[in-house]
This record gives structure tokens, sequence and C-alpha cells, in this order.
């Protein structure tokens, strides 16, 4: 029969506290395995209770009365670590800085094979590609798909930014600039968060079948006015509705000799026919491309994004016909807007 076991009150507050707070389980379990037997409970009584057997009580019991609290944190199963940590942090370092091709090798990507491969030929150590698994894991690493991003050519961006700034800053005063871009809405909803009860999340009903409207716009660099230009049902963002936005601030900014419109590179603002376009009104409009990849260079974009937040994000129009009255209503209600960012030059009066 195991002797009489009893906790001093500070054990005992020391292991409730890390049976209810404590985050890991198994410490929390052995915790309760001493406050049962420091609470005069039996030892079948507590392998009952708890679903183990006596040799765990024993274990548990013991360690506790040579060590103390620090021994409930038990020792790690399975072999010590053969080798020192540096060789850890040798592999995270060609895996994160490093290409196979900078060893020589003709691959794109690591794999435990080739870094165990490189650490034999290059190191002289002898590990398995599990063994090299499991020190990348070691090293916080883990293998997932990567994110693509695009990286634009930063001279270029900043040649073309220059570009840009010196045309608006000697502008005079019988010539103007706009910034162009496309925006598409649709009657299914753009998704975006909503205040909704806890546990329950609530529902923004859609049409089903989407109809969608292409808008060609521009924002004026001394007023912040945008003009808009609505395409034909089922027309999309191509080189025509370019063209018939280009007419209306023809008409619309008739009291300036040159209208300058800086846009993006897409296909429908450099087609044939836009070119032909532009011959055919030289001296009256030029375009002007942004640096590819660059929308934060574009303020109408700041003009979407607000009519997207305002309008279309959870938007409950039955149609398009509701839906393109309030994107217009809107437009109108906001117009002028102030034109965002400050990488150009400050606005100066007409």
């Amino acid at each position: 029969m195991p002797k009489t076991f009893s906790l001093t009150a500070k054990q005992h507050d020391e292991l409730l506290h890390i049976y209810r707070k404590d985050p890991d389980p198994e410490l929390r379990f052995r915790a309760h395995i001493l406050l049962l037997l420091g609470g005069g409970y039996a030892w079948d009584t507590i392998e009952a209770m708890l679903f183990c057997s006596s040799r765990t009580v024993d274990r548990w019991l013991k360690r506790f009365q040579a060590e103390g609290i620090e021994g409930l944190t038990g020792k790690k199963r399975g072999r010590p670590f053969r080798f020192g940590l540096g060789w850890v942090a040798v592999l995270v370092s060609w895996v994160t800085t490093k290409t196979p091709r900078d060893f020589g090798f003709l691959r794109s990507r690591w794999s435990c094979a080739l870094l165990a491969l490189l650490l034999r030929d290059r190191e002289g150590v002898s590990a398995s590609r599990e063994t090299v698994r499991r020190w990348l894991h070691r090293g916080n690493l883990v293998y997932r798909r990567p994110r693509p991003v695009l990286v634009p050519d930063e001279e270029e961006r900043q040649a073309k930014l220059a570009e840009l700034r010196t045309l608006l800053e000697g502008l005079p005063d019988d010539e103007t600039a706009v910034w162009q871009d496309e925006v598409e809405v649709h009657t299914n909803p753009k998704i975006g968060r909503m205040w909704m009860f806890r546990g329950h999340q609530a529902k923004v009903e859609t049409p089903g079948t989407n109809e969608k409207r292409h808008l060609s716009g521009s924002i004026h660099w001394r007023t912040g006015t945008v003009f808009l230009t609505e395409a034909a049902p089922k027309q999309g963002r191509n080189g025509a509705l370019f063209i018939k936005h280009l007419d209306e601030l023809r008409q619309r900014l008739r009291r300036y000799k040159k209208i300058h419109v800086i846009c993006d590179n897409a296909s429908c603002h450099t087609s044939l026919e836009v070119i032909e376009y532009l011959w055919k009104w030289e001296g009256r409009i030029e375009v002007h491309l942004l640096p590819p990849y660059s929308p934060d260079l574009n303020p109408i974009e700041r003009v979407w994004w607000h009519l997207h937040e305002n309008i279309t994000r959870n938007h409950r129009c039955k149609d398009l016909g509701e839906l393109l009255d309030q994107v217009f209503a809107w437009l109108g209600q906001e117009n002028p807007f102030q034109i965002e960012g400050s990488v150009y030059p400050k606005v100066r009066a007409a």
C-alpha cells in the first residue's frame, strides 16, 4: 500500500495554477494526479477517474518527490540530437538565401535529398533526407507553395515617374492632364466585412446570373473632377470604349488646347485603332503610359476603391440598372474628388 502523500499549501496552489492555466495538456494531467493524491484519493480511484495505470501514478509521484514542480515537465523522448544546431542554421541559410544553381546544380528549388547530397560533398556530414527534413522543421521551415509576386523594373518606374512629374510641373495654363482607368460593376456584389451577430454569418443575397458593365473614367489633375463614360451593353474593356471616353474628354475639356491622358499599359490603350485616333487628333490629345504594374501611381484607382467601399460591396441591387443608378448618383454627389497620393507635384490653380 502506497505511503500517505500530502502537499503543502504552496505546492497545492502551484499545482492548481498549472491544472487551471497551463496550455500543455500533459502538464495539466500530471498536476491533476498529484492534486488528487494530495486530496487523499486512493490510487485505484485516481486510475479510474483519469483512465491511467498505477505505473503512471507512481512515476509522477516519484518524480515530484525527487525534483518538485520542475520534475513535472518530463524528459523528451527519443534519441538526443546527434549534431549541433549549427548545421540546422547552415541548412536554413542555404534554403532561404541560396538556390541550387549557386552550387552548380541544374535545379530550380531545393529538395531534402539534394541538401543531404550537398552536406555530404561540401561539409563531409552524412545525413539522410529524412534527417534533413527534421532539421529544416527544427529551423522553423515548412514546405509550402510560394506566393507569386510581380517585381517591376524600379529603374524604368523611376524614369517614367520623373517624366510625368516634369510634365505636370511645366504644364501651361492652356493644357491639362487627367488620369484614366476603367472599372467594372457587377450585379453579383463584391463581398466585404460587415457587422453581424457573433456565431451567425450574415447573408448577402445575389441575383445569381451575373451582369456587368464597364465604365471608363478620368480624374482631372487640377480640379479633381471625375469624367465617366459608360460602355455599351456587353461591351468589354476595349479600344472602342477608350476612344469613346477620349471623345467625351475633348468635349468636356474644350477650354484646353491640349489634353494629356495618363493611363496604364492595357492593350485597349495601345491598340491600332487607338493609335489611328491619336494620330488624327495629334496636338489635341496625347497619351502617356504609366510604368507597368503601378496602380499606386494612378489617382483614379483611389476613386474606384471608394466606389467599391461605398456602393458595390455587399450591395443589394436587384438588377444592373438599379446598381448603375446608385453608382452615378454617388459619383455625382462626391464630385469633385480629392486627388490622393503624394508622388506627383501639388496642384496649382488653373
